[in-house]
């Protein structure tokens, strides 16, 4: 695995939503590093990754509420547990649980073992409310993947905060866990 600067010089054989996130990514001025690599579907597997990289990928979860009314990306790192009950109260929602890969693939236009904060992207009704764990925001840098799940990006956090969601125009809600 070989950390590159910035997008790919050749986009031939890569997905649509991909190039997007480097149009978004170079359109709002974040610098980023990037790693091609098999197909990540588990944070076991990203284990390596991340010592390439040099940050951590975070682990990326779409929840809903009971109901199915109300939708998450919950942004934590990679070695914390996640607790239904631990976000539910902080958030003021009935019982979280995993969303289905049919709303993943409707609200952020992604499949299971892709999600990733840059999938808010392609949430243009701002459906999906933005979880990111305190302890995500104490670090120099995390990991995400361009909306594929076979490239992962480091990012400054300080570009996540301070670029990219206000791009996307979004305020996330801090947790902890």
């Amino acid at each position: 695995m070989e950390l590159m600067s910035g997008r790919p010089s050749d986009v031939s054989g890569r997905e649509e939503k991909e190039i997007r996130v480097y149009d978004f990514l170079d359109a709002v001025g974040v610098e980023y590093q990037r790693i091609d690599h098999a197909p990540a579907m588990t944070m076991e597997v990203c284990a390596d990754i991340d010592k390439a990289l040099g940050a951590a990928i975070c682990k990326n979860l779409f929840l809903c509420n009971r109901q199915k009314t109300a939708f998450y990306l919950l942004m934590i790192k990679d070695d914390k547990v996640f607790k239904t009950k631990d976000i539910s109260s902080q958030i003021g929602s009935s019982r979280l649980s995993f969303a289905s890969p049919e709303d993943m693939e409707r609200l952020l236009g992604l499949t299971p073992g892709s999600v990733s904060v840059m999938g808010l992207m392609n949430d243009r009704d701002k459906e999906v409310k933005l979880l990111i764990d305190e302890d995500i925001l104490k670090a120099e840098y995390f990991g995400c993947h361009p909306c594929v799940n076979t490239s992962s990006l480091k990012i400054s956090v300080r570009d996540l905060t301070e670029k990219i969601l206000p791009a996307l125009e979004r305020e996330p809600v801090i947790v902890r866990l």
